[in-house]
């Protein structure tokens, strides 16, 4: 298969040819370093990366494993043994981890090869890195897991980790045009990884196929590959519901939201609006308030010591969270757990799954930005899978990225909607 035809495969399709004989294991890792030196000046998403030598000498010993020949980014947030770490910062680095965060050690058990870490924003808050967007340069790709999302969508890799607090998966897959999921909270071991506020803090990926995205999570759950043939949508409920409800969406949001909302019902789906009661939108409000109060107490090294250094958005959230009283604290803490409460009952009575806006519209223009997570707070707060699919565009010809929420542990029926979804926009029912 062509150089080029491989960077835009995937890790299934890509080991199924091996198995088959008619590429060999080196292949793909081969076609990924090609397309870093050639777009890598323009996109810029690594952090740092390894040999190419070192990422195809391990590949006889992973022969057979469930990643072998794979090549995964990984945010540079996640500790590694034989790589640098900087937190998206200037004033942090760590040259050598004592150990790997569990994940990457997953990743490793199943033969994956890390081809190296990709650029964070500045400790996943929101100041950005260098990371262009692949597809307009002149645009974001989104945050905090930047060049994961950038990696991916410029065909360096297949696979790439982040993680998300607030919106930092589905946002920036939704700007860059990939697939992004967010599995249920404390699905995928965080040890390892720097916090920035332990109630939100997610492992996430991203992939351009449902298929990958369930591959890395049966590797990351060590557990056997769900079943995601892809259900018949005729049947399905479907509750679609923006949090918060009233806020600024674009015109070409809405007309995507529309558009799958029609697609969804061609296929026989029962589609609705989804009656939450209203303070379900005070959710963004307190997910706000849970994450600047546990930020400002993880990293309060990092602001004692570097707090000078540091960009004024994130010395902001640090003393928003400091002025926080901690009753105030708890009571969003209660919240939140009356609100999962309700929306388990939901999702056990009246629905399948929520349809909602990945985000506000298409990826801003500049570099100074990496756009709105407001779409994304409310289910990241309440622990839920969650999965962007680049389905329809802007009137810019930008990605513009559907959300589908699942119940709390029903991940792998949420890959099921999300790979039937993906295959009926991909047999003719195209949304712009």
């Amino acid at each position: 298969m062509p150089c080029s035809d491989l960077n835009t495969i995937s890790a299934v399709d890509f080991q199924q040819r091996v198995a088959a004989g008619d590429d060999e294991p080196a292949a793909l890792i081969d076609a990924c370093f090609a397309r870093i030196a050639d777009r890598e000046e323009d996109v810029r998403a690594w952090q740092h990366l390894q040999e190419k030598t070192e990422c195809l000498n391990g590949l006889n010993a992973s022969h057979g494993a469930a990643l072998s020949g794979i090549p995964i980014g990984v945010k540079d947030n996640f500790d590694t043994q034989d790589m640098p770490t900087t937190w998206g910062t200037s004033y942090l680095r760590s040259e050598r981890s004592p150990w790997d965060a569990a994940a990457i050690t997953l990743l490793r058990r199943a033969g994956a090869t890390i081809v190296g870490k990709t650029v964070s924003t500045e400790l996943a808050y929101f100041t950005p890195g260098k990371t262009r967007n692949p597809l307009d340069y002149r645009r974001t790709p989104g945050g905090s897991s930047s060049g994961s999302a950038a990696a991916v969508a410029a065909g360096m890799v297949p696979l790439a980790l982040g993680t998300q607090t607030a919106g930092s998966i589905i946002r920036p897959a939704s700007f860059c045009g990939v697939i992004g999921f967010k599995p249920t909270f404390n699905t995928v071991p965080l040890a390892g990884v720097k916090g920035f506020s332990p109630s939100l803090d997610t492992v996430g990926w991203f992939a351009r196929s449902v298929d990958d995205i369930a591959l890395a999570f049966a590797v990351l759950t060590a557990s056997p590959p769900p079943k995601i043939e892809g259900l018949n949508l005729y049947g399905l409920r479907v509750g679609v519901r923006a949090l918060p409800l009233d806020g600024p969406l674009t015109v070409d949001t809405v007309s995507v939201m529309g558009a799958t909302r029609r697609m969804l019902l061609k296929a026989g789906a029962q589609v609705f609006e989804l009656d939450l009661p209203a303070n379900f939108d005070a959710l963004v409000d307190v997910q706000k308030c849970v994450m600047a109060y546990e930020a400002a107490r993880t990293l309060a090294f990092e602001y004692d010591t570097y707090r000078d250094q540091m960009g004024p958005k994130l010395v902001a959230i640090i003393e928003q969270g400091l002025a926080v009283a901690p009753e105030d604290y708890r009571a969003a803490i209660q919240a939140t757990a009356w609100h999962r409460r309700e929306i388990a009952k939901r999702f056990t009575f009246d629905l399948d799954v929520i349809l909602a806006p990945s985000v506000n519209g298409e990826a801003p223009l500049g570099h100074d930005v990496t756009g709105d997570p407001l779409y994304c707070r409310a289910w990241t707060l309440l622990g839920l899978p969650c999965i962007s699919l680049p389905i329809g565009k802007g009137i810019h010809g930008m990605p513009i990225g559907m959300q589908f929420i699942g119940a709390e542990g029903a991940d792998a029926k949420l890959l099921s909607i999300a790979k039937a979804v993906m295959l009926t926009t991909q047999d003719g029912s195209d949304i712009e």
